[in-house]
């Protein structure tokens, strides 16, 4: 379970920091930031952990928990995203790197020092730390995961009924068998990130088929 103690032996104000939803197909990458200026209140420690452990129900639960300590004061949080398009256009790294600048830029005041999941530190304005499995170890970075996580999962299910052929509420872009046939059969919506293999075929095929 995650705990403080890579916070605390920092000192200073600390940001956790992840992404969500690098390995999709479709739809925006997530990422959030978050602090808790005076550590973490215990009945919200209990609810936070890595949320690709967590079942969705007690990912909105943790959520709301965070929702309510951000309006107690006991958290600052802030949540950005780089669109599909943005995706198509950087790469998938830095358009995740792009989204957690945008985070750590709403956050109310700067952090001192940010604890990034994973081996690769996105450009920051402040000092950087990567922590590969840091979403398991720091509870602010389970925060983060957590947030970002929700609410890219509430966007695709938010696309889904103007795009209900794809079926993203069900699968929120990921490269299911569904959404693969999906791609195949209806071709890519504007959604879809160009850049991954099965988008750039499907457009392939739409391309071929218009200049019949």
């Amino acid at each position: 379970m995650p705990d403080f103690a890579l916070e605390a032996a920092a000192g200073g104000r600390v940001a956790g920091v992840d992404e969500a939803g690098r390995g999709p197909l479709a739809g925006p990458v997530l990422a959030a930031a978050v602090v808790f200026p005076q550590g973490v209140p215990a009945a919200l420690a209990g609810l936070l952990d890595d949320s690709k452990r967590l079942s969705a129900a007690r990912r909105e639960q943790a959520f709301a928990a965070l929702a309510a300590a951000a309006a107690g004061g006991e958290a600052e949080y802030a949540i950005a995203a780089a669109s599909a398009a943005e995706i198509g256009r950087l790469n998938i790294l830095h358009a995740s790197h792009l989204a957690m600048a945008r985070a750590v830029a709403r956050l109310p005041r700067p952090p001192d020092l940010a604890l990034v999941d994973g081996n690769r530190a996105p450009p920051l304005p402040c000092r950087v730390r990567s922590v590969v499995g840091g979403d398991g170890l720091s509870l602010s970075i389970a925060a983060a995961s957590i947030l970002a996580k929700v609410t890219r999962d509430r966007a695709m299910a938010r696309l889904d009924p103007r795009w209900p052929a794809y079926g993203f509420a069900g699968h929120a872009g990921y490269p299911t068998v569904r959404h693969r046939a999906a791609l195949a059969e209806h071709g890519a919506c504007p959604h879809h990130r160009r850049g991954f293999g099965p988008v750039d075929r499907a457009l392939d095929r739409t391309a071929v088929a218009t200049r019949r």
